[in-house]
């Protein structure tokens, strides 16, 4: 028992999960149609049964008035020599031929003395019965009763000079079961009929009520996707819970509108604090690390330590407040004026820059030709952060390959790598900001800025990047497509163009050391 309540159970939650899961027009129509075929199910059930009741009491009343009437018109005459009875007074095949009807008169002893047939109306033996006719069976009293396929009527008569037997009248039921299953058959269509009438009508209905939702739902997928609450709303005429439901999304939306107003401004005016904050630190970091620099040099001892300490941790703080003033300009959208930059001589900066951190790495560079409209910091920045994400995030012995180049007219930078790869489950969320990897001894040196400042730069530039690592395999790569230059290099001073010591005019391939290439870029 306990297993077919939980079986009952279990059954009762599927369908009402899959009835939940059926549109909700569809389910006000079938639940129409459902309503309407119970209540056309009882109604025909009804009306079938009184009607039928009627048809058969109607025909009985009319067999027994059919009977009374032959009973009072018919004169038998009995002949006892003979054995015979004369029906006479009524022409018994025409009085039963409109109705197909069967007439018998019996005696006591159970013997046909007279039946409709014309050839039998003057004296008939028991044998004289038509063939495919029932011989009915002498009834024991007065009544209606059914016998082969026949509704039959018995009543007493009697016959001169004396004596006395059964007059009985029969009618087919075949046409009061025609007449009853013609009845039924209609009953059966008007219920089907009227269920799918009431299905379209209900579905016709849903449709039209549901079509304010509808409006709703277009304008609610509107604003979602242009990201826009101040878009209006339908207003309907009619005072109802749809028009409630409008009324209440609307001010929603306003309530949102204004709170993400509010939180703009907040955030906007906190970017351009932190945007200022990090321009005005950097005058004083500058000052403090020519300082330091300064004490680092003359001190000696413990003193000397201290002071160089101090001038590591200035350096990075100096490098911190860069990387968040980059940002906060890209976030505020601070733009500063383009000029015509050469990606190859940034490249060979970052890598000489770069030089006293890569000991353990082999640096491969070619910096081919490539000039782009850019920020050269900013680009010189990025390249900086991948060449640091390769060093920091791989094992000692790792090459290291950045080249530049000219893709159909666009201009290309490729930072990649033989490392151990990205993990997979960190590739998604690599230029994320403050998303740290597992270098520096599981991330802890580094602030998780880099590939986000990488990411911020390109974006300022138009630039596209494309990441490609396969961990365990072929290590990272790195592609950013830079936009073609508009602005045309021009020699001497000018926003336009920007001079780049060192630009290599001719794409040239060095592989080395980092320290090796910061020497011999000094040198040149």
């Amino acid at each position: 028992m306990a297993s077919l309540g939980s079986s009952i159970r279990s059954a009762a939650r599927a369908t009402f999960f899959a009835y939940r899961r059926v549109p909700v027009r569809w389910r006000l129509g079938g639940g129409s149609a459902a309503l309407t075929f119970i209540i056309l199910t009882g109604f025909a059930g009804v009306v079938g049964v009184l009607t039928e009741r009627q048809i058969t009491d109607q025909f009985s009343s009319q067999m027994n008035l059919a009977t009374q009437y032959l009973h009072g018109l018919m004169r038998p005459v009995y002949t006892e020599s003979s054995n015979t009875l004369n029906c006479g007074g009524v022409d018994l095949p025409s009085f039963a031929g409109a109705d197909s009807a069967q007439v018998r008169v019996f005696n006591d002893a159970g013997k046909l003395l007279c039946t409709q047939a014309p050839s039998y109306t003057t004296g008939v033996s028991s044998d004289a019965v038509p063939a495919g006719v029932p011989t009915f069976r002498v009834p024991q009293g007065r009544g209606v009763y059914d016998q082969d396929g026949y509704r039959v009527s018995a009543v007493t008569i009697r016959w001169k000079p004396s004596g006395h037997g059964w007059l009985i009248y029969a009618r087919p039921l075949d046409r009061i079961n025609d007449t009853i299953g013609r009845l039924k058959l209609f009953l059966g269509l008007g219920v089907f009929g009227g269920t799918i009438l009431a299905l379209l009508a209900g579905l016709l209905v849903a449709q039209r009520a549901m079509r304010p939702v509808s409006e709703l739902t277009d304008v609610t997928r509107e604003i979602e996707r242009t990201r826009d609450p101040t878009l209006r709303l339908p207003h309907f005429d009619a005072d109802d819970e749809v028009s409630e439901l409008a009324r209440t999304l609307e001010s929603m939306l306003a309530a949102l509108d204004a709170a993400r107003t509010e939180s703009n401004a907040a955030l906007d005016r906190q970017r351009e604090f932190v945007a200022d904050a990090s321009h005005e630190l950097r005058t004083p970091l500058t000052s403090v690390l020519a300082n330091l620099e300064l004490l680092a040099d003359e001190l000696d001892g413990e003193q000397a330590d201290s002071a160089k300490s101090a001038l590591r941790a200035t350096r990075r703080m100096r490098r911190l407040v860069a990387d968040l003033l980059l940002l906060a300009r890209a976030d505020i959208e601070r733009r500063q004026p383009l000029r015509s930059i050469d990606l190859a001589a940034r490249l060979t900066d970052a890598a000489s820059e770069l030089g006293p951190v890569s000991e353990e790495h082999v640096l491969t560079i070619a910096p081919g030709v490539a000039r782009l409209d850019g920020i050269g910091d900013d680009l010189h920045r990025m390249i900086l952060n991948l060449l640091e994400n390769a060093t920091s995030h791989t094992p000692p012995g790792t090459q290291i390959h950045a080249s530049t180049s000219v893709e159909h007219g666009h201009p290309i930078l490729v930072v990649e790598d033989d490392g151990p790869g990205i993990p997979t489950e960190l590739q998604a969320r690599v230029f994320e900001r403050f998303v740290r990897g597992g270098g520096d001894a599981g991330g802890s040196r580094g602030t998780g800025l880099g590939l986000a400042i990488v990411a911020a730069v390109a974006d300022a530039h138009g630039a596209t990047v494309e990441m490609v690592s396969l961990p365990k395999l072929h290590g990272t790569r790195f592609k950013i497509t830079f936009p073609a230059p508009l602005i045309q290099a021009r020699s001497g001073s000018g926003p336009a163009a920007e001079a780049d010591p060192g630009t290599q005019e001719a794409p040239q391939t060095s592989t080395t050391t980092g320290s090796t290439i910061g020497r011999r870029r000094s040198l040149s």
